[in-house]
């Protein structure tokens, strides 16, 4: 140990391949303002060479390596040529960026409140080419109240979890809305019944993008949002998801029931909820809603698995209507839906407004009877059944004399349109293309304010869906009759109607 501490001192050195320069003494401060004006000077002369043509300073440069016979001394001056060049290149951009910003901030009408307002309605990629402008737009752009509208939606995957993260940290308590994963096209209002289910094979059809054009796994899983992208809105014990109003969910595939339900959890302020194309559980999702958003106020959930899942359980309707009284807008579709579960939606949402069940299936259209009135449904706004193959032509026939007898008073926009037809008023699985029982010209005339959709085909083939089996007509009038008095205590109403429903032959896997 002795003797690696203690290097005798005749040990020979080995020669440094270097020149050793002097070490300079400490700069005196009193000389600073003079070597201060020198290096200006001499930069000012070395400048000036930027207007000589470029094969004289090579030249002036070869010689001066050549006049070094070493060659450590020739490595050692293109080395200082390259840091010298660094130091200015990096100099200039900071003295441009700078100049930007003193010109922005004197022509730049906005004051710094007005232009963060500004950025806050920019998209996510419009407000970080602002922020790479100047100092100036980048701390406008920094500010949190930029990201309070977060939207990454994408029509080909090129948004990974790290952008998510860093977005929601951005707007940490300010964050109010969050719109993530793939969609076709610009989103759509919301009376618009095109199907937004859409997965990463689409996209990549769309945009001519192939996942094996020459990438990695890395690679490729860079782009691709997974079940954890959700999970910052829990992180900062869950600052982010406290104040979130809006969550929409495109076409997320890797998304769980349990990644969604978590999240939910974290968003105990929410009122815009729109899931499309997610492989989770509608009954799941429903259960975490009604525990974890109470405020509540719309509700858009489209199938991945168009009329397979069934999920649905009359409990979970009874709690929905129950913890979240506020919902005034309720879309389920793609969904095996049967009447009775509707009814008690329906009816149970004292404010509902808008309503759509389109390409949901098992839906006769028997819930809405004696609805729109003191039952129940009187606000209803907006009724879209579009593609609802089991859509009776009775029920509609009923629908429309309600109208004509005055209920549904506000309504203003209903799409009773079926690319099969309505399903005949004696044959479960007879067809109908016309609307010959159906009073619309009494209707049109009665009340004007109604826009209706009722679009058929001139001739139909109706496909025999055979696990999605209609009840009959007569157990739907035994129910609706049963279903006619209301009772004043809504928990009770939910108790009776699932009583009342429970011997629908649509219901084979309803629980007891």
């Amino acid at each position: 140990m002795d003797t690696l501490l203690h290097t005798p001192t005749s040990m020979a050195k080995r020669p440094c391949p270097f020149p050793s320069f002097p070490s300079s003494p400490p700069p005196n401060p009193n000389k600073l303002p003079n070597m201060n004006n020198q290096v200006g000077n001499l930069l000012q002369t070395f400048l000036n060479l930027a207007d000589s043509h470029s094969l004289s300073i090579d030249q002036s440069f070869e010689h001066l390596l050549d006049s070094s016979p070493c060659d450590a001394d020739q490595t050692l001056l293109i080395d200082r040529a390259l840091k010298l060049g660094s130091l200015l290149l990096e100099a200039g951009n900071r003295s441009a960026r700078k100049r930007s910003s003193v010109h922005n901030s004197h022509t730049w009408a906005l004051p710094p409140d007005l232009t963060i307002k500004l950025f806050s309605m920019l998209d996510a990629q419009s407000l970080c080419y602002a922020a790479a402008t100047c100092s100036m737009f980048y701390k406008c752009a920094m500010d949190p109240l930029c990201y309070a509208n977060i939207d990454l939606t994408t029509v080909v995957p090129k948004v990974n979890n790290a952008v998510v993260s860093t977005m929601i940290q951005r707007a940490g308590k300010a964050l109010r809305s969050l719109k993530l994963g793939i969609v076709p096209g610009p989103t759509l209002p919301h009376g618009s019944c095109q199907p937004l289910v859409y997965g990463i094979r689409n996209a990549v059809e769309v945009s001519n993008f192939s996942w094996n054009d020459k990438k990695t796994r890395q690679g490729k899983e860079s782009s691709t949002l997974t079940r954890y992208c959700l999970t910052p809105l829990s992180g900062d014990n869950g600052a982010a998801g406290a104040v979130l109003r809006g969550l929409h969910l495109y076409n997320i595939e890797r998304i769980d029931n349990t990644s969604l339900c978590g999240a939910l959890s974290a968003c105990p302020s929410l009122l815009d909820l729109e899931i499309i194309g997610l492989h989770v559980d509608l009954r799941q999702t429903l259960v975490s809603v009604s525990m974890n958003c109470p405020l509540i106020e719309r509700l858009f959930f489209e199938s991945s698995k168009t009329g397979r899942d069934d999920s649905l359980k009359s409990s979970t309707c009874v709690d929905l209507v129950n913890n979240c009284p506020n919902l005034t807008s309720l879309a389920l579709r793609g969904f095996k839906l049967y009447d009775y579960k509707l009814r008690i939606l329906v009816k149970g949402f004292c404010k509902l407004k808008y309503v759509d069940f389109s390409t949901s299936y098992s839906i006769t259209g028997s819930f809405l009877r004696n609805l729109g009135g003191d039952m129940g449904g009187s606000l209803l706004e907006v009724l879209i059944f579009r593609d609802c193959m089991h859509l009776k032509e009775l029920e509609v026939a009923r629908l429309f004399a309600s109208v004509l007898a005055g209920d549904f008073r506000f309504l203003r926009y209903l799409d009773i349109s079926n690319r099969e037809g309505l399903a005949a008023a004696g044959d479960s699985y007879g067809r109908c293309y016309s609307l010959s029982i159906i009073p619309t010209k009494q209707v049109l005339e009665e009340r004007p304010d109604i826009c209706l959709l009722a679009e058929f085909p001139s001739e139909g083939s109706f496909v025999d869906l055979g696990q999605m089996t209609d009840s009959d007509l007569t157990s739907e009038v035994s129910l609706s009759s049963q279903l006619s008095s209301r009772a004043s205590d809504g928990l009770s109403f939910m108790c009776t109607s699932e009583i009342n429903y429970s011997s629908d032959q649509t219901s084979g896997n309803e629980e007891g």
